[in-house]
């Protein structure tokens, strides 16, 4: 029997059928076979090129995976998309950021029939994923451009997932605040972010992870500095992110502030929590949703009056035209959109202390326009 009559079958049983036992069926052909293992990951990369075909990134993939499977396939993803790499088209800085960004260890090899499982658990998700926007990262990068930046911001986005989904206080707390470490060590002068390169002629889009917990929160904090930057942003609840449209350099402002924002949040809501327990209250879930919307409003109001600040008489006309630019760009891309409101905030102290945070929080911004 070939290796890729091995495969065929193996993807016949468990990729395209849905009972009980379709799984183990395809597992076991694949692990009773090791000369498949070759041909096993050769379709596994075209299930890659598949999805960069339909809209997908790679870390949109590796956001996917981690959300609907567990680590040991979202090592196996990111070793397909390395491998993927060399024959792909030329793409852009973020997307080269997202490879050099993903995991670096090898996925561990157990087992023959685990293993295949968990392949075929993976391939099953890459079949299934849908069609996305497509975000033209097809450009190769501009000399000098590396991905360090997106890196840097990836990993603290990690650290700020980690400090929410621990149920230990003490480890939100050191997580969070190697979070704001990490970020006043990255601090960029936006003057000189603005001054890397002149903007292009259209507008670009890139996605934002909006990861749960408090995801409607997190989307209204991205929308209200994606507006501030003169960018829009579009939430996409059920995959977990925002697709953010606007020039190159204010993209690159909103990445930077957003996280900026998330990384004062965390740390001025895990503090807040801490007197709150030691006033005798436990940590709660409806105190957290209701500080984090108080703050997503407030910043909202912050950035908005500032950004007026920021235009003088003479740009008007321009920023005009890049707003028409923007919005037709959002409009091809999503058609038809819809306004959601935050649900669920009940808790009157957490608001308080979220508006109060929001109000203390440092929101950067480039200098006034010219």
């Amino acid at each position: 029997m070939s290796t890729s009559s091995t495969v065929d079958r193996a993807f016949a049983a468990a990729l395209y059928e849905t009972g009980e036992t379709a799984l183990d069926t395809g597992a076991s052909l694949l692990a009773s076979d090791p000369a498949a293992d070759t041909e096993l990951d050769r379709r596994g990369q075209e299930f890659v090129a598949a999805a960069w075909r339909r809209g997908w990134q790679p870390a949109d993939v590796v956001r996917i995976v981690r959300r609907e499977l567990d680590d040991l396939h979202v090592l196996l993803a990111a070793a397909l998309i390395r491998a993927q790499a060399p024959g792909d088209v030329p793409r852009g800085r973020r997307w080269n950021g997202q490879l050099a960004d993903l995991p670096a260890d090898a996925p561990p090899r157990t087992d023959r029939f685990s293993y295949a499982t968990a392949a075929l658990e993976l391939y099953r998700l890459l079949l299934r994923l849908p069609a996305l926007e497509a975000l033209d990262e097809t450009r190769g990068a501009a000399p000098g451009e590396t991905g360090g930046e997106a890196r840097m911001l990836t990993r603290i986005r990690a650290l700020l997932a980690k400090a929410e989904a621990t149920g230990f206080p003490e480890e939100a707390e050191a997580l969070s605040a190697k979070a704001q470490e990490l970020m006043a060590r990255h601090s960029v002068d936006e003057a000189l972010l603005a001054a890397r390169a002149p903007s292009p002629d259209t507008p670009g889009a890139c996605r934002i992870g909006v990861e749960p917990p408090y995801e409607e929160a997190k989307a209204v904090l991205l929308d209200a500095v994606a507006r501030a930057n003169r960018c829009r942003a579009v939430w996409n609840e059920p995959l977990g992110f925002s697709t953010v449209v606007g020039f190159e350099t204010d993209l690159e402002a909103v990445e930077l502030l957003h996280t900026s924002l998330l990384v004062q949040a965390t740390t001025a809501m895990t503090k807040a929590e801490a007197a709150q327990r030691a006033g005798g209250r436990k940590r709660t879930k409806t105190f957290r949703q209701a500080f984090l919307a108080a703050y997503a409003h407030r910043i909202g109001t912050r950035l908005a009056a500032a950004a007026e600040t920021q235009v003088t008489g003479e740009l008007l006309p321009v920023l005009a035209s890049r707003e028409v630019a923007v919005t037709g760009r959002l409009e091809r891309m999503f058609p038809e959109t819809t306004t959601t409101r935050l649900r669920g905030v009940r808790d009157a102290e957490g608001w308080t202390q979220g508006a109060q945070a929001a109000d203390r929080a440092r929101v950067r911004h480039r200098p006034p326009l010219r």
